[in-house]
């Protein structure tokens, strides 16, 4: 047996379906609102702080030629690249790591972690963007690792 469906009847779960969807997005969208109020309340009044985003870049030190970026290379990309762009401070750490490269070979290097806390605007995410792509073209590298987190700051 058969059944057949109409047009009708598809437009209606169809709309059914577009209606749940929009519900679901917007109760997601409510929590993530309230988890944020929630968030930079607890660290205005329990921390005495500031709701800033936490940003970790992590710049390889081996180019795909196979020479280093070495420490006054590095540091002159802090100081031209980065400094600029977030003048009120950063902290920078000396690493070991090691990640899959595209042709699925294990590289191990030394890395450097970079740590800026800010306020977060679209501002602030195109000067990110801007610092990982001059380490990319400048020192031959796939890409750079961004972690982004929420934190509370109190200075």
């Amino acid at each position: 047996m058969k059944f057949k469906i109409s047009y009708n009847t598809y437009g209606f779960i169809l709309g059914i379906g577009l209606i749940f969807n929009c519900a679901l997005a917007i109760s997601i969208y409510q929590k993530s609102s309230d988890i944020e109020t929630y968030i930079n309340s607890f660290c205005k009044n329990q921390l005495n702080g500031k709701s800033f985003t936490r940003t970790e870049l992590l710049f390889g030190l081996s180019k795909s030629d196979g020479s280093r970026v070495n420490e006054k290379e590095f540091q002159f990309f802090i100081d031209n690249e980065v400094t600029p762009l977030f003048p009120d401070g950063l902290t920078l750490l000396t690493g070991k790591g090691q990640f899959k490269n595209s042709r699925k070979i294990v590289v191990k290097e030394g890395s450097k972690l970079l740590i800026l806390l800010y306020p977060f605007n679209s501002d602030s995410n195109r000067k990110i963007q801007q610092i990982r792509q001059a380490y990319v073209k400048n020192f031959q590298q796939e890409s750079v690792l961004r972690v982004d987190e929420l934190s509370c700051v109190s200075f």
